[in-house]
C-alpha cells in the first residue's frame, strides 16, 4: 500500500498526515517538537503510522454484518490499550535512563540512595500509567512529557525523604534524562503493542457481542499489510532542519493554503495563528496562493504569546480559552507584546481587575493584531478558514468572529477539529502530486 506524507515542523508542534493514492487521509500523528529535528520527524511520522493502522483496522473490521458502533468501541478501547502500552514502554526507557545516569561522577558519593528513590518514583508511576489508561479516565495530555514530568515531580519529594535521597539530584536526573528519552527515535514492535493491547482489550469484555476470533484474525491480517512510505514532503518553521533535500521541502504558505483549500473547498481567505507567527493567506479556487502576508519576528499575536500569558498567570495553556469566556467586561489591554504584556497583567490585576475579564482582553488583543495583518493581505473574503492551534481557543475564535463581522460583514468561518494538521495535510497532497506528475 503506497502512502504520501507531509510533515509540518512547527516550533511547539509537529505534525504528520498521510494519506493514500486516491488523496483520503489515512492517519495523523503529532508529538511536540524538540532541538533534535529529525526525532521530532521520525515520532510524528510514526504517530501517523499508528493512525493509519487503527483506520485500516476499522475497515476490517466493517466489512461484513458487523455494526460499526460496536466497531467503534471496541477499536476505542484497542486505541487506548495500545496507548497504556506505549506510556508504559517509554516510562521503563525513561526508568533505566535515570539509572544510568544516577552513577554519573557527580552522583557517585549518593547513587545507592538515588536508586532506591528512582525504583520507587517509577514503581508508582507504571501503577499510575495503567490507571491513567483505564475506561472513562481522562488525561491532561497525550504527551509523554507532560504525563510522566508533572507525576515525577510530585512523587519525588515524597518518595526522596523515605530513602533519604537528595531531592534535588532527581530532578536534575529527570531533566537530563527526559531530554535524552525525547531525543532516541521511536523503538520497539507496532505490532507487538498491538497485540498485547488486542489482549487487554479482549478481557475488558466490551465487544458488544462481537466474534473476537474473527475481530483477531482480521487485526492480524491488517497488521501483515505493508505499508510504503512513498513520498515524504515537509514544511512549517524548522523546514530547512527537516531531514529531507530541497526537492522535498515545500514552503508553510502554499501548504497552508492548499491544505485549507481541501478542507474547505470554497476556502479563498486563511489564517493560521501557531506558536510562532501568524500567517494571513489568500487563495484562488484551485487552492493556489494570491497573496499573503506574515508577521514580523516578534512572537505577539502568536501561541507563543498565549503560552507566556499562561506562565505568568499559573494556569494551563489549554485553560485560558475556557477562563476568558467567563468575562463579563472585556478589559483592554494595550500592549501585545510579551514583554510590556506581563507588566500590564501584573498592573491590572493590582487593580482589582477580574482574571477573566484581563484575559479576555488579551484574546482580543491577540486578535486585532491578526487583523491587521489580515488587512495588509487583502482583507477577509467569503469563505473564510481559521487554523492552528490557537483555533482551539474558544475565546479567540468568539473575538474573532465579532471582528470579521464587524469589519468585513457576514461571512462563513470554517474551523476544522483537525485544524492545526492543515500544514501536513498540504504537504501530503504536495508528495502525492509529486508522483502522480
Amino acid at each position: 500500500m503506497k502512502t504520501f506524507i507531509g510533515i509540518d515542523l512547527g516550533s511547539t508542534t509537529t505534525k504528520a498526515v498521510m494519506m493514500d493514492e486516491a488523496g483520503t487521509i489515512l492517519g495523523r500523528g503529532i508529538t511536540n517538537s524538540r532541538s533534535n529535528y529529525d526525532t521530532a520527524c521520525a515520532v510524528a511520522q510514526e504517530e501517523a503510522l499508528i493512525s493509519t493502522r487503527l483506520t485500516l483496522f476499522h475497515r476490517e473490521l466493517s466489512e461484513g454484518a458487523q455494526e460499526d458502533e460496536d466497531v467503534r468501541a471496541f477499536l476505542d478501547s484497542l486505541e487506548r490499550n495500545f496507548r497504556r502500552v506505549q506510556f508504559l514502554d517509554q516510562v521503563d526507557d525513561l526508568h533505566r535512563t535515570c539509572q544510568e545516569n544516577a552513577h554519573l561522577e557527580r552522583y557517585e558519593a549518593m547513587s545507592a540512595a538515588l536508586e532506591k528513590a528512582l525504583d520507587g518514583i517509577f514503581e508508582r508511576l507504571r501503577e499510575e500509567g495503567v490507571a491513567l489508561y483505564a475506561p472513562g479516565a481522562e488525561r491532561k495530555s497525550d504527551f509523554f512529557r507532560d504525563l510522566a514530568g508533572s507525576r515525577y515531580m510530585a512523587l519525588a519529594e515524597t518518595v526522596a525523604r523515605q530513602a533519604e535521597a537528595d531531592f534535588d539530584a532527581l530532578l536534575n536526573l529527570y531533566d537530563k534524562s527526559i531530554i535524552e528519552v525525547e531525543n532516541r527515535p521511536p523503538s520497539g514492535d507496532l505490532s507487538r503493542k498491538f497485540l498485547t493491547a488486542l489482549e487487554s482489550t479482549e478481557s475488558e469484555e466490551i465487544a458488544h457481542g462481537l466474534d473476537l476470533r474473527t475481530i483477531e484474525e482480521r487485526i492480524r491480517s491488517a497488521l501483515e499489510r505493508p505499508i510504503e512510505e512513498f513520498y515524504v514532503v515537509g514544511t512549517g518553521y524548522g523546514r530547512v532542519r527537516l531531514p529531507f533535500s530541497k526537492e522535498h521541502i515545500r514552503s508553510e504558505i502554499l501548504c497552508h493554503g492548499l491544505g485549507a483549500h481541501l478542507m474547505y473547498p470554497n476556502t479563498r481567505t486563511v489564517l493560521d495563528i501557531g506558536g510562532q507567527d501568524t500567517k494571513a493567506i489568500q487563495v484562488d479556487e484551485e487552492g493556489v496562493v494570491e497573496n499573503f502576508q506574515m508577521n514580523d519576528r516578534c512572537a505577539a499575536g502568536t501561541g507563543r504569546y498565549l503560552g507566556y500569558i499562561a506562565d505568568e498567570m499559573n494556569i494551563g495553556l489549554q485553560d485560558l480559552g475556557p477562563i476568558a469566556m467567563q468575562s463579563k467586561r472585556r478589559v483592554r489591554i494595550n500592549s501585545t507584546c510579551t514583554v510590556f504584556a506581563g507588566a500590564e497583567l501584573r498592573d491590572r490585576l493590582a487593580l482589582g481587575d477580574a482574571r477573566e475579564d484581563i484575559l479576555l482582553g488579551l484574546h482580543r488583543a491577540i486578535v486585532m493584531r491578526a487583523m491587521s495583518i489580515l488587512s495588509r493581505s487583502g482583507g477577509v473574503k467569503d469563505e473564510f478558514t481559521f487554523t492552528g492551534g490557537v483555533a482551539k481557543n474558544q475565546a479567540a475564535v468568539k473575538e474573532l468572529r465579532e471582528l470579521v463581522t464587524d469589519n468585513y460583514g457576514e461571512c462563513t468561518l470554517n474551523i476544522n477539529p483537525n485544524s492545526i494538521y492543515t500544514g501536513a495535510h498540504g504537504a501530503a497532497e504536495f508528495a502525492r502530486r509529486a508522483v502522480e506528475a
